[in-house]
């Protein structure tokens, strides 16, 4: 099948290497001429504008954008002024569901069909295969299914076929109308950041399990530690993230990355520790107050990211301040 592809950075190169070995005719354009290269080498037809990719597309045309989400409905608008009735957008990457709402309802104007796609994988999915969150009309997700069997991981002994209907255990499901595959997709990784804020901080306290054979101030700025004797553990915290992967209720694909990360960096020098958030947290949790649906482990994970960007250095300020006006409290360098 062909099929273009906008955006050929970390996810969107690696998913145009899967259709190619899966032997799909994929047409390629990207701000990088650096990055078009090298998937022409790779197989791919190349294009150095969005007017000559469309022009080397066959009808019905199919391009999948894979862009950040600041830049997708301009570049979708661009692309639906080159297509013709009949043709197909698919946007794959962490977009707002209410954009692709939108979009999807400006689009069906021109009789073009937008089609929404939540991916994730992320830089292994060229090996594993991608998880794909479909959203828009069934005629274009069952036009479009061939593309969606080759980059979703596939087969994996339940028997379920592509074309089947049963495509869930394959890696790929319609999720529903427009703008339900970034629903999904949001909620995904609202889930992915309590996950990892789990993990992070069990292993943080398996870290601190010396603190009763460390030194401690003792004065008023500083809590005691009762008991210490309780508190002399030695603990290998990479090891523990290693154990933890072999049959245990809480071994995951994030465990198995803490892992290895643990493994060669054990005191993650190569990381500074504040840690950003590309949108879904934000918007997961909007739709659950909109909703009314209780999340305080996805609103606490996000909360933790901001803090982590010293987000909340201000606050911390004024609750220093607070304490010195009322107590004298100084602050403990």
């Amino acid at each position: 099948m062909q099929i273009a592809m906008v955006g050929l950075g970390r996810m969107g190169a690696n998913m145009v290497r899967r259709l190619i070995k899966a032997g799909h005719e994929c047409v390629v354009f990207d701000v990088s001429p650096e990055n078009i290269a090298a998937l022409v080498k790779e197989g791919a037809v190349g294009a150095s504008s969005m007017e000559e990719m469309i022009g080397k597309l066959r009808a019905p045309r199919s391009v999948w954008l894979m862009l950040p989400a600041a830049i997708t409905g301009k570049i979708a608008r661009e692309v639906a002024g080159h297509l013709q009735p009949g043709d197909t957008i698919i946007d794959g990457g962490n977009s707002y569901y209410r954009d692709a709402v939108d979009l999807a309802r400006e689009f069906e104007a021109q009789n073009i069909s937008f089609v929404d796609v939540g991916t994730s994988g992320g830089v292994w999915g060229l090996e594993r295969g991608y998880c794909l969150m479909i959203g828009g009309p069934k005629e274009s997700f069952d036009r479009l299914e061939p593309i969606f069997a080759s980059l979703a991981p596939g087969k994996d002994g339940t028997g379920a076929e592509a074309g089947s209907g049963d495509t869930a255990p394959l890696g790929y499901l319609h999720c529903g109308a427009s703008g339900a595959g970034h629903f999904v997709k949001m909620v995904h990784n609202g889930i992915e950041y309590g996950l990892m804020a789990a993990y992070a901080e069990g292993l943080n306290i398996l870290k601190a399990a010396d603190a009763g054979s460390e030194a401690r101030a003792a004065d008023a700025e500083t809590a005691p530690l009762h008991d210490p004797q309780y508190y002399q553990f030695d603990i290998d915290v990479g090891g523990v993230a290693e154990v933890w992967r072999h049959a245990s209720v809480i071994s995951s694909w994030l465990l198995d990355l803490t892992a290895s990360t643990l493994k060669t960096d054990p005191e993650l020098t190569n990381f500074g520790g504040k840690v950003s958030d590309s949108g879904e947290g934000r918007w997961t949790l909007r739709a659950a107050v909109e909703t009314g649906v209780p999340a305080p482990v996805l609103s606490s994970a996000l909360f933790g990211r901001f803090a982590s960007r010293d987000a909340d250095e201000y606050s911390n300020k004024l609750i220093s301040a607070m304490r010195y006006a009322f107590g004298g409290h100084s602050e403990k360098h």
